[in-house]
Order: C-alpha cells, then sequence, then structure tokens
C-alpha cells in the first residue's frame, strides 16, 4: 500500500462520511536537518503530523513521535479556503496550518494540488 493511501486510512475515522480527499501529505515538527546535531533530539522533541485536505476544510491531525500513521488526534483545522505553499526545498517550512512544520520535497506535489483545488472567494455582489 503506497504511503499516501496510509495516510488516507488512518484520517478516514476523523472525517465525515460523505468529504471527500483532495489531498493528503506527512510533516514533521522538526527540520530534520537536527539529526545530524542529535538523535536525542530527534526522538524527544520531534513529532509527526498528517495533513488532510478535503472539498470542506483541511485538518492537522497529531500522530506523535514513533509512528507516521497511528493518529492520535486532530490539532488543527483550518478553512478550506486556506494557501497551504507554494513548497520548496528539501524540507519545506510551512507556517500556515497551526505551527510550523517541514515538509519533505516529496510532499510538495500534493501541497501544489491542494492550493491548485481551493474553492475561488466568494464575488461580492456590484463588483
Amino acid at each position: 500500500m503506497a504511503i499516501r493511501d496510509k495516510l488516507v486510512q488512518s484520517a478516514r475515522p476523523y472525517l465525515a462520511p460523505d468529504e471527500q480527499v483532495q489531498a493528503v501529505f506527512s510533516a514533521q515538527k522538526l527540520n530534520q536537518w537536527w539529526v545530524l546535531l542529535s538523535v536525542l533530539i530527534l526522538l524527544f522533541a520531534n513529532e509527526y503530523r498528517i495533513v488532510v485536505v478535503t472539498d470542506r476544510r483541511i485538518l492537522v491531525l497529531r500522530t506523535g513521535k514513533m509512528s507516521l500513521t497511528k493518529v492520535q488526534g486532530v490539532m488543527w483545522e483550518a478553512p478550506r479556503a486556506t494557501v497551504i505553499g507554494p513548497a520548496h526545498g528539501l524540507w519545506w517550512k510551512c507556517e500556515t496550518l497551526g505551527e510550523p512544520m517541514y515538509v519533505h520535497t516529496r510532499f510538495h506535489k500534493d501541497v501544489l494540488a491542494a492550493d491548485s483545488m481551493r474553492p475561488a472567494p466568494p464575488v461580492l455582489p456590484g463588483y
């Protein structure tokens, strides 16, 4: 099973029955370059996140320190119109979803897909 499929499967209990997943990606609390300094920092300070973008909202799910797919609960919920990216670099720092999170380059296309499917802002009458 592909990593994105595992992420969606783990997030499914936190979604409404008719909610459609548009994009999903993984993130972590600390920049991976800290691993070079100390494994202890990685074990005690780093936490993983799953970001699920649906047709209604954006959910940030906590998965803990050791597992990428065992969801422990919802951390944040953002409106679907929230701009997430643009993602760039090896470990991109996302600061638009509640707390700074680092997203690896392999998930940058998912960030782009999520932003490209954002609903258009409402047009006010008379403008």
